[in-house]
């Protein structure tokens, strides 16, 4: 079961709305002092919405052209692209800014270590989801390999023993919330060989944790389920199919979507106990500063009541969509429903 520790810890996401890594890891290990795991480096100013950024550098990519301009202002208006006529797409020529970004806030987490924290952790977006927001759903298929290979690539650049990969899964999670409820369990289990094939391009040995995401574009969901179900499907596929040579230390269950708080009905929860995670640590992701403290208190009881044991606790994503006052409010939230 869940929780073998009585003590419920607290986890991070990965953005945080700070001036840099400095700022953004002092903030965290200060509000949420010695119940942090893996400590993020807050995925400050452009990479602060997810992966963003990046598509916005393919631009100047030279094996890729625009095919629907966008300004990112919500999904529907995220650029699209197409490879060029006479080009191929390699892994080795996609530079997706995670290395140069955890060798550079690396030595900042090392100063916080003696804050409790055990780990790293890294931030690492699927390679579906990559393809899926750079091509359009025709280009999953053709092009999820380079994005693997270049995902591969810096996980072998950036891994150390104190790192912990995250990887980060809105379109599987959102496909399968749209998917018929009879064919989730199939379509859960496809699409987790596929991230645990992901995981196997990382080094023997590499810790991971795995972000089940509704999608936090501008603090709004991409989709929203009915109940928990989708969750459950996903997260006992991945447990299922991960690759013991790669630890998979941690699933995060988002149960709250954007701006919106977490449903308060039992029933939404009640799929959870069918959640069956050996011994991979649950966070769930319900922590929400705009719903009261004895709301809040109801949803943990009835989210632990459902798994059968406590449970780590998060925000349903990261921080960085919320400005500074609101971002410190959630990580207090986190921190005052850790303890009973």
């Amino acid at each position: 079961m869940p929780g073998t520790e009585s003590r419920r810890r607290a986890h991070l996401v990965g953005s945080i709305p700070a001036d840099d890594a400095a700022d953004a890891m002092r903030l965290a290990v200060e509000h949420l002092p010695g119940r942090l795991d893996h400590l993020p480096d807050g995925e400050t100013g452009e990479r602060s919405q997810w992966i963003m950024n990046v598509l916005d550098d393919f631009r100047h990519h030279p094996a890729l052209e625009i095919t629907r301009p966008g300004d990112f202002s919500g999904y529907d208006t995220v650029p699209r692209y197409r490879v060029r006529r006479g080009e191929r797409l390699y892994g080795a020529t996609l530079d997706l800014g995670i290395t140069a970004a955890a060798r550079a806030s690396y030595p900042v987490y090392r100063e916080q270590r003696a804050a409790g924290v055990r780990g790293f952790q890294v931030g690492i977006p699927g390679a579906i989801d990559l393809a899926l927001f750079t091509f359009g759903p025709t280009g999953v298929l053709r092009y999820e390999r380079p994005f693997a290979e270049a995902l591969a690539i810096a996980m072998h650049e950036v891994h150390r023993d104190d790192v912990v990969f995250q990887v980060e899964l809105p379109a599987e999670l959102v496909l399968l919330t749209r998917a018929p409820r009879p064919a989730r369990r199939a379509l859960a289990g496809l699409l987790a060989g596929r991230v645990a094939a992901l995981a196997l391009g990382a080094p023997r040995g590499a810790r991971f944790g795995a972000h089940l995401c509704l999608g936090d574009l501008n603090h709004r969901a991409l989709g929203a389920p009915s109940d928990a179900q989708p969750l459950v499907e996903l997260a006992n596929a991945l447990v299922e199919r991960w690759p013991a040579s790669r630890p998979l230390q941690y699933v995060h269950l988002p149960l709250a979507a954007g701006a919106e708080p977490p449903v308060v009905d039992p029933a939404f929860y009640r799929p959870l106990r069918g959640l069956r995670p050996g011994g991979v640590r649950v966070v769930a992701g319900y922590a929400h500063e705009e719903q009261d403290l004895g709301t809040q208190r109801r949803v943990r009881d009835q989210v632990e009541d459902a798994v059968g044991a406590r449970v780590d606790v998060s925000t349903s994503c990261g921080l960085g969509r919320r400005d500074r006052a609101g971002a410190i409010a959630a990580m207090d939230r986190i921190r005052t429903l850790l303890d009973d």
